[in-house]
Formats: C-alpha cells, sequence, structure tokens
C-alpha cells in the first residue's frame, strides 16, 4: 500500500512498514489543504493529532482503507463517517498507558510533598521546612472517572499507596473497584479523569459537579483539557472547594496539542501559572521514551494483522 505519514511517528514504524513492501511518504510540513490534492493516491495514514480528519478530507481520500493515530484518542478523527466508508481506524491507548499512570501518580505526589515549590526555594537559598510539610496518599480515597486502558493501569499503580479506589465508567458493566457516582461524590478526597472527548465529556468538570462532592478535593487531569473547565477550577481554587490541581492538558490547548492557542492567555490561565496549588505540564503524560516504541509497535501489529504482506 501507499502510506501518508501526516506526524511524525517512532522511526520503526515507517522503518517496518518499507520493510513490509508498503511504500511510505511523509507530509510533516504540508498544510491540510496540500494534503487533500494528493490525498487520494493513498491506502493509509498515520497521524497523531496535528489536523481533523473529518468528512470533506476523508470524501477526498477515495482510496483510503486505514486511518492509524499514533496515540490514545480518536476524537480529531470522524470515525463513524470513515467506518461508513470500510475505512479501519486504529489507535494505540494500550502503548501510553503505564506512562499515563505513572505520570498522574507523580503529579500528585508532588503537589502532596511541595516539591516544586521546596526545589525552587533551595535553589533561591531559602530552607523552608515547615512551610513545606507535606501530605501522604496512604489512607485516602482516589475515584477514577473512566476505567479503560488508563484508569485501570492507574488503579494499579495505586494499589501499593494504601488508598481506597473507587471507579465509575458509564460504558462498562463488570470492572474492578466499580462504584457509583454518588458513593463517589460522598467519599473521594482525589479524583482523576481518565476519560475520552466526546460532547458528553466537553466540560464534565464544572461548577455544579465540583459542588457535588461532600468533602474538599484534588483533581487530576490526564486526559483532554476540554473534559475540565477552566473557569470552574478557577473558582474552586479560590473557594477551597479544590484543595489542589493537577493539570497535565489544558482547556486552551491547540487541536495538535503542540502549543496553547492563541487566546488561551486568560485571566483563569494566568491564576493557574500563580497559584501554588496547581501542577501544570504540557501534555506529556503519555510522553516517555517507552511509549513511543510501545505505540508504534501495536500500530504496526494492528495494520499487519488487517493487511498481511501479500
Amino acid at each position: 500500500m501507499k502510506i501518508l505519514f501526516i506526524d511524525s511517528t517512532h522511526t520503526l514504524l515507517k522503518k517496518n512498514l518499507e520493510k513490509q513492501k508498503h511504500s511510505c511518504d511523509t507530509a510533516y510540513h504540508k498544510s491540510k489543504e496540500e494534503i487533500e490534492k494528493t490525498i487520494s493516491n493513498y491506502e493509509g495514514i498515520i497521524i497523531r493529532s496535528r489536523f481533523e480528519i473529518d468528512q470533506t478530507f476523508i470524501d477526498k481520500a477515495k482510496n483510503l482503507k486505514f486511518i492509524a493515530r499514533a496515540g490514545s484518542g480518536l476524537e480529531n478523527i470522524d470515525v463513524e463517517y470513515a467506518s461508513s466508508k470500510n475505512i479501519k481506524c486504529y489507535n494505540a491507548a494500550e502503548g501510553n498507558r503505564q506512562a499515563v499512570a505513572e505520570y498522574a501518580i507523580a503529579m500528585i505526589l508532588s503537589l502532596f510533598n511541595n516539591l516544586n515549590i521546596s526545589d525552587k526555594e533551595v535553589r533561591e537559598g531559602k530552607w523552608n521546612r515547615e512551610k513545606n510539610r507535606g501530605l501522604e496518599l496512604q489512607g485516602k480515597t482516589v475515584a477514577i472517572i473512566g476505567f479503560g486502558n488508563n484508569g485501570s493501569a492507574f488503579s494499579n499503580v495505586l494499589k501499593g499507596f494504601g488508598v481506597t479506589i473507587l471507579a465509575y465508567d458509564k460504558y462498562l458493566q463488570n470492572y474492578a473497584h466499580k462504584s457509583s457516582m454518588k458513593d463517589i461524590f460522598k467519599q473521594a478526597d482525589i479524583i482523576s479523569l481518565h476519560i475520552p472527548l466526546t460532547e458528553e465529556t466537553t466540560y464534565l468538570i464544572d461548577e455544579h459537579f465540583l459542588n457535588n462532592f461532600e468533602k474538599d478535593i484534588y483533581l487530576i487531569n490526564t486526559a483532554r483539557g476540554k473534559c475540565a473547565n477552566t473557569k470552574s477550577i478557577v473558582t474552586a481554587l479560590k473557594s477551597g472547594k479544590l484543595k489542589g490541581a493537577c493539570l497535565d492538558v489544558l482547556e486552551y490547548e491547540k487541536t495538535s496539542f503542540e502549543n496553547l492557542s492563541e487566546n488561551g492567555f486568560t485571566t483563569e490561565m494566568q491564576y493557574l501559572i500563580d497559584s501554588e496549588k496547581t501542577i501544570l505540564s504540557p501534555h506529556i503524560a503519555g510522553w516517555t521514551k517507552e511509549s513511543n516504541i510501545k505505540i508504534v509497535e501495536l500500530l504496526l501489529g494492528k495494520i499487519t494483522s488487517d493487511f498481511p504482506q501479500q
């Protein structure tokens, strides 16, 4: 097949596809409009998040057999429309689940133990021990919203910390730590999001949602930025309803995840930057050297399984 790499991935994917006699081209720096002019020449696409694969694009890709996204979500691909055209859609959510799980732990431990603050202070010649007295994770109740690849991996990493785990997934029947949202609202100390971005989950975390919790809580978001409303997060941080927020993803990210959008530097964003109750990072929870390889190995296996070498 002729396969077009719209985004860069680990070099193993392209090398192994070419070993199987597929012809691979790259269009890392071409615009969506430029790619649309030649996409009918290709039977496969490799993409991360650079732009949306919408109905218009799919209609122009008349010979397309598969779309492979080197990542966990598929929200930038119109999967339903692609499927109606008999185009297979792959992701690699299994590839970065351990990375995301470990990163979520790292963020909450950093927040609980004031690591970012104390590191900065020591570098400035300050030695504040009592001010930086931390919290232990042991004994806390952690609620996991979404129990797919990432949520279940997070629960496995949590097991050694002596926490109570509650999990809620609207679309699964039987899974570990299954709980109701009623119990989560009553018992949770920490809430961690592991959900895809859909119409249903957009701004799931808003003022009303947060005020349902009986306790003041901590929030971890390694899912998608728009699953949580930034204004609501800031309001809750100011009131104390949120005691802290670990945000690897932000509402103001560009679709490509490569930077903040031009309108991303709001007063709410500045509050998050200035607050000592937040840990912020640039969408890198699943961004490890190991996951980079795992993701392309998974995609290669899925492509090869459906389109074996002739």
